[in-house]
């Protein structure tokens, strides 16, 4: 199942003819992943790095660009777009141009000026600069104030599913849970292939128990509805009842998903994380992300453990997620 569904993404990214830019082209497995990706026609690739990289690029991988931003002649257009975008950080072009330098933050740029489809970067640098630079330079996408993540779980019983959030927002209000919803449902399509089924998780299934988390999750649920009013979606569920048959009918009965969700909202961080932590281990089952979403345009974040592997596909899901739904 995992080699027949990322085959499948590398083939549906290559298709796209994306560019990605790729932040940190210093880092060994960065290189690694840029040669794979433009020798098998996965995407044409861009790395953000220096003088060491471009040497590499030529003797070792010349299907590859890089771009070194202290002399780059998009400098300026980066610059020129932080200030604008953050006048409260840096009052002018001249300003901006030492923020602009950050590798993080110019691949951000070159995405948000159309220079480049997606950015990946974050193997050598904390999910939250990656995210920042993504925020700052971005921002997120009509309609998502709430920038979150997913983790797309290949399983052998389940197929691949949803796991959302699993590593962004700790706490999340209805509201937050309603968008990370709106965000995962979005990329559903795109990533996978398949119309999402979302599912609010909880300990309750339909007022089975009672408490203030239990009311945010149908609050959710409500809000969620009416942003996507044609996408299938139950709650509150515990996990059976979202996810086989049997249990639904006998839990949830006449809910639209039937048991049969694709898409896992989970109520807070803890929740989440430890959900897809315990899948992946226990079920042996393949985690993919964790996948950034709700962005105006992707800028995917990496694991410092990440290897060249990760980064191949991280990079074909952000060159899947600029299909237009």
């Amino acid at each position: 199942m995992t080699a027949a569904f990322t085959d499948g993404l590398l083939r549906r990214a290559g298709a796209l003819r994306r560019r990605v830019a790729l932040s940190e082209g210093d880092d060994p497995r960065v290189r690694e992943a840029a040669w794979r990706l433009a020798a098998d026609g996965v995407a044409d690739v861009t790395l953000v790095g220096g003088d060491a990289t471009a040497g590499w690029a030529m003797r070792e991988a010349p299907g590859v660009s890089v771009r070194i931003p202290e002399r780059d002649p998009s400098l300026g257009a980066v610059a020129e777009l932080l200030a604008a975008r953050r006048p409260d950080r840096c009052r002018d072009r001249r300003a901006a141009l030492p923020l602009a330098v950050d590798p993080l933050r110019f691949a951000a740029g070159l995405v948000a000026l159309g220079e480049a489809d997606a950015t990946v970067g974050g193997a050598a640098h904390a999910t939250a600069d990656v995210l920042r630079a993504a925020l700052w330079a971005v921002g997120p996408a009509p309609g998502i104030a709430t920038v979150s993540s997913s983790f797309y779980m290949v399983t052998a019983e389940h197929g691949v599913l949803t796991f959302a959030d699993c590593g962004v927002v700790q706490y999340p209000t209805a509201v937050e849970l309603a968008e990370i919803a709106l965000a995962a449902a979005r990329d559903r399509p795109r990533i996978v292939g398949d119309e999402p089924r979302v599912a609010f998780l909880s300990h309750s299934t339909r007022g089975s128990a009672d408490g203030e988390s239990v009311a945010k999750v149908r609050e959710a649920l409500d809000r969620f509805r009416a942003l996507a009013p044609d996408c299938p979606a139950d709650g509150e569920l515990q996990a059976d009842a979202a996810l086989v048959a049997g249990v639904a009918e006998r839990k949830a009965p006449g809910s639209p998903l039937a048991g049969r969700a694709n898409v896992l909202v989970f109520p807070d961080l803890d929740s989440g994380n430890i959900a897809y932590k315990l899948v992946q281990r226990i079920a042996r089952a393949t985690a993919l992300g964790p996948i950034v979403q709700g962005l105006g345009r992707p800028c995917c974040d990496l694991s410092r453990g990440a290897s060249a592997d990760d980064i191949v596909l991280v990079s074909a899901i952000a060159v899947l997620q600029t299909v237009t739904p």
